[in-house]
């Protein structure tokens, strides 16, 4: 299989010893499985392992948009806890941009490893006051909330939304902060898990974004 193992809250190696997973710093915890290289093969690879578990892409992607990484934290494709996506690409006042998506069963901590804040949830900002942003995923319209980075060494570097989406957290952090702008457009978020023929057409590739 073209994706490695590793946990999911940190960079750390994990291990594994009868079935069970274990990281050096977080002990016990389900793999996160990510590619070494983003490619169409790879992402088969990734659909096999998040199984029924939604991956979420912004959709249609712009046409000079890619899909530079993805993973999925899971144990076996019927207990896949966290799916993530990462999209690069350009845009006018920004330059290069990454969009991550992460879905994902509270207390994961994926979310907050990508957002850089002390997880392992998006806290009590999420449901406070009306919403920064909308996405569309389906037929249903998703608020999210800012969720502060201030404090943090990178706070500048990044914009952090989350809400929730079918009883899990959705999250999606956007590199450079002034990225936060292409949100004023309702987003289409669509579940690609089944999308089948289109992802053939769809880009993958580019340097793999550090999170």
């Amino acid at each position: 299989m073209s994706l490695v193992p590793g946990c999911p809250r940190c960079p750390a190696p994990v291990t594994e010893h009868d079935g069970a997973w274990a990281c050096v710093d977080h002990g016990p915890t389900p793999p996160l499985w990510r590619p070494r290289e983003a490619s169409y093969d790879s992402f088969v690879d990734h659909l096999g392992v998040a199984g029924a578990f939604p991956t979420l892409l912004p959709w249609p992607l712009g046409p000079d948009w890619q899909v530079s990484d993805f993973a999925a934290v899971s144990a076996s494709a019927d207990r896949t806890s966290a799916t993530l996506t990462c999209t690069s690409g350009t845009s006018d006042l920004d330059g290069p941009v990454d969009v991550y998506v992460v879905a994902e069963e509270p207390g994961t901590g994926l979310g907050a490893r990508v957002a850089g804040t002390r997880g392992p949830d998006p806290g009590p900002a999420v449901g406070d006051g009306p919403p920064m942003a909308k996405v569309l995923i389906g037929h249903k319209s998703v608020p999210l909330w800012a969720v502060s980075t201030s404090g943090e060494d990178h706070e500048l570097d990044r914009f952090v939304v989350a809400g929730e989406a079918g009883g899990r957290w959705l999250w999606l952090v956007l590199r450079p902060a002034s990225a936060v702008l292409l949100l004023r457009d309702e987003w289409i978020l669509r579940d690609v898990s089944g999308l089948g023929p289109p992802l053939v057409e769809t880009r993958f590739g580019g340097p793999s974004p550090a999170w």
